[in-house]
């Protein structure tokens, strides 16, 4: 690689770049750039009801659906804070760890619960158990599709999990990665919520992958509308900026580059499983724009010795060993990541 630039395939980010639209969006909202972004927030929350077929009064923006996640676990330690109750948060892990970070930095106890070792999925009975063996009030914060695995897990599973938990049991699904789920038995959680299967259900999502908006800061939690109102008194004022508003909406406009940026991110995948098929290492049937595959060696070295290269690669994932994330690029830059690879083995590195 030249001029020092690294070819960064560690954050699952969408290399593709923001749109022209969204680009062209920004430019031109700079003359209000003096102005509070009441207005496009409010443009952006009606667009993104329409698209998922709620009421507006079901959906809280973000500064990234991280503040929407912080924002439900505080509301859930001043609600158990209120009654009396204790509070704790229950995750699997390996997964995405920010909720629980939150969690750590306003003393929530977090419960860990390793994923299945056979095929590195939810262990449901543990996870449940765990909540269920607790007196008090219970966060399940569960990513689907995972990260790091990039799976689905069993929407029948999850489905009844959620419509049968007890009135202490909150749902935090985390989905990140909606729009490149093709498996047909995948149903969303905002689904549920228009079906009412839950009042304790609150959905997040973010405009950081398909849409190529991750600078931009901008996700949004849609739950019923209680849930949603007492959310918001957690969260913070005007919290969407001018410039991720108007991004946001010409994104969700452009239906061409939305294909493009899926087409994209399928075609990079195609890449990296045939590649890993043809070196025998495994990897897990991705749903996002990131894939999980084994490393045959010790992956620090790995991780190091692509960095040598100028590739950054996913960090280790504990407690799941031997495996790395790797992040779908443009076709262009999987390119370079598997001329990379395929030297690796000739060494006998991986």
């Amino acid at each position: 690689m030249q001029n020092n630039k690294f070819l960064e395939l560690n954050a699952n980010e969408n290399s593709l770049g923001m749109s022209d639209s969204a680009k062209q969006a920004i430019i031109e909202s700079l003359g209000e750039g003096f102005r509070y972004p009441d207005n496009p927030r409010a443009a952006l929350i009606s667009k993104i009801a329409t698209i998922h077929g709620v009421a507006e009064n079901q959906i809280s923006l973000g500064n990234g659906s991280t503040e929407n996640m912080r924002a439900v676990i505080q509301m859930l330690q001043h609600k158990a804070l209120k009654e009396g109750k204790a509070f704790q948060m229950v995750i699997p892990v390996p997964t995405f760890d920010c909720a629980e970070m939150y969690a750590n930095s306003i003393g929530v106890p977090v419960v860990k619960i390793p994923l299945t070792a056979e095929n590195y999925d939810y262990d449901f009975d543990e996870l449940q158990r765990a909540a269920d063996d607790f007196d008090g009030i219970s966060l399940l914060y569960i990513c689907n599709p995972n990260n790091p695995t990039g799976i689905i897990t069993s929407t029948e599973k999850l489905k009844n999990w959620v419509s049968n938990a007890p009135d202490s049991h909150y749902f935090l699904l985390d989905q990140a990665y909606l729009e490149y789920v093709s498996d047909p038995s995948f149903e969303s959680g905002i689904e549920w919520l228009k079906q009412g299967l839950s009042d304790n259900l609150i959905v997040i999502h973010t405009f950081s992958k398909l849409c190529a908006l991750a600078g931009m800061r901008v996700g949004y939690a849609i739950s019923n509308p209680q849930a949603i109102e007492t959310v918001e008194a957690f969260m913070s004022m005007d919290n969407t900026n001018l410039s991720g508003a108007v991004a946001a909406i010409a994104t969700l406009n452009d239906a061409k580059f939305l294909e493009l940026s899926l087409r994209n991110t399928n075609q990079s995948r195609q890449m990296i499983e045939t590649v890993l098929d043809d070196l025998g290492l495994r990897y897990l049937p991705s749903q996002t724009n990131f894939i999980f595959h084994e490393i045959k060696g010790d992956l620090k070295t790995y991780i190091d010795r692509m960095r040598d290269n100028g590739i950054k690669v996913g960090r280790e994932f504990p407690p799941v060993t031997g495996f790395n994330r790797l992040t779908l690029g443009t076709p262009d830059e999987m390119e370079v990541f598997i001329k990379v690879l395929k030297e690796f083995r000739e060494k006998g590195w991986v």
